[in-house]
């Protein structure tokens, strides 16, 4: 059989969900991490294979999800806009996004306050969310795809601890004086570094195996948290509160440059990812088959990584360190449309940015007057989450 057989028939068995060796991601549905042989988090057959129990991926089940959270984030955007010190009727947003689009002066001086509220404090802030929470959702799906686990999440290749030494060096040493914008960059280098660390460390014989990587980044991690610690003890109160509360997670302070930045750079990793849809497919059925099939398994890899670590690096740079929506969003999407990456990327985007924004909306209302941590609230809803899906699996799997 030549490749181009191979790849046609892999392929085609990719897009069948009912045959019983056709859909891929055997542990996805059910939340279990892959089992198997000599490479412990190991893909292909052991690891992330359909089997029994899949639900089939279906053509119209992505789109209905997709418009139900499109429609849902909207609502929560316009609802959020509207949320804060000073409420806001949904029909004076909408007013005030009305005048902005057909360049109508406000009629009353009321309607130049809220103009000027809306559009310098609170859209800059809701945009900001929804960037950060897709990024986050597109770089869990990412690493849930690449490493044929759906118990990752970016954290596991140091891309946030890197983040957050960045972040901790110009706090301690007092480089936000330079300007707003040392810290975000700071932070999303010191991210992009650490990742790179991780792969050059776990690179042999210019291969990195998957339970190579996942063990070097532990201990990257663990080092990068030592280093944090020496710089807060190093820190005067100020900045020991700063880095607290910057590891909390917060949109506070979001401006439209921070807008265009991250977004920008979230556009950028989300065509990257976009791009590497039918490859994950693929090898979601085996490393194997899927280099039978014409995948490079290793450069897939690569690039894979190198877009999760700027999406995440992105997210954190501008917003702090937010646990969860990398794990929960695709895990959670992955039970209702299926393990394919074609639907699973584009909603993981939706989803995490309606659970961020979701979140944002509580930390700015649960105490009045009063702007709490976003990563309080997202720790609150994917600790729970998670603890659900890991039983269901260990049920399924009859270890529970």
């Amino acid at each position: 059989m030549t490749v181009s057989e191979t790849r046609r028939e892999a392929a085609v068995e990719s897009a069948s969900p009912g045959r019983a060796r056709s859909t891929v991601n055997a542990t996805a549905p059910d939340g279990g991490a892959p089992t198997g042989g000599g490479h412990g988090v190991q893909s292909g057959a052991n690891g992330f294979r359909a089997g029994r129990g899949t639900r089939p991926h279906s053509a119209a089940r992505t789109a209905v999800t997709g418009v139900v959270l499109l429609v849902l984030l909207l609502a929560v955007l316009v609802l959020s806009a509207g949320a804060g010190q000073f409420p806001t009727a949904p029909s004076e947003v909408i007013g005030s996004i009305w005048r902005a689009v057909t360049g109508t002066s406000a009629a009353t001086p009321d309607e130049t306050l809220l103009d000027s509220t809306l559009w310098n404090i609170r859209f800059p802030r809701l945009l900001l969310g929804v960037i950060v929470g897709a990024a986050l959702g597109v770089a869990g799906a990412l690493m849930q795809g690449v490493f044929s686990n759906p118990l990752a999440e970016p954290g596991i290749i140091g891309v946030s601890s890197g983040a957050a030494v960045g972040a901790c060096v110009v706090i301690v040493f007092g480089l936000t004086a330079a300007g707003g914008w040392v810290l975000p960059l700071a932070a999303f280098l010191g991210g992009m570094l650490v990742t790179w660390l991780v792969y050059l460390l776990a690179t042999s014989g210019n291969r990195a195996m998957v339970l190579t990587l996942v063990l070097t980044g532990i201990a990257v991690n663990a080092v990068a948290g030592a280093i944090m610690s020496f710089l807060v003890f190093l820190g005067d109160t100020a900045s020991r509160e700063q880095i607290v509360f910057w590891q909390m997670g917060s949109l506070n302070g979001a401006t439209w440059t921070a807008v265009g930045t991250a977004g920008l750079v979230f556009l950028l990793g989300v065509v990257v990812a976009m791009s590497l849809r039918s490859q994950l497919d693929l090898l979601s059925l085996g490393e194997r088959p899927a280099q039978h099939a014409g995948v490079n398994v290793g450069r897939l890899r690569v690039v894979s990584i190198i877009a999760v670590a700027v999406l995440t690096s992105a997210a954190v740079a501008y917003a702090g360190l937010i646990s969860f929506v990398g794990l929960v969003v695709p895990h959670a999407l992955r039970l209702v449309i299926g393990p394919s990456h074609r639907g699973l990327i584009p909603l993981s985007a939706l989803g995490g940015a309606m659970l961020l924004s979701l979140a944002d909306v509580a930390a700015r209302t649960v105490i009045p007057f009063a702007d709490m941590p976003i990563g309080i609230f997202t720790a609150v809803v994917g600790g729970p989450v998670f603890f659900i899906l890991l039983r269901q699996s260990l049920k399924r799997q009859g270890t529970l």
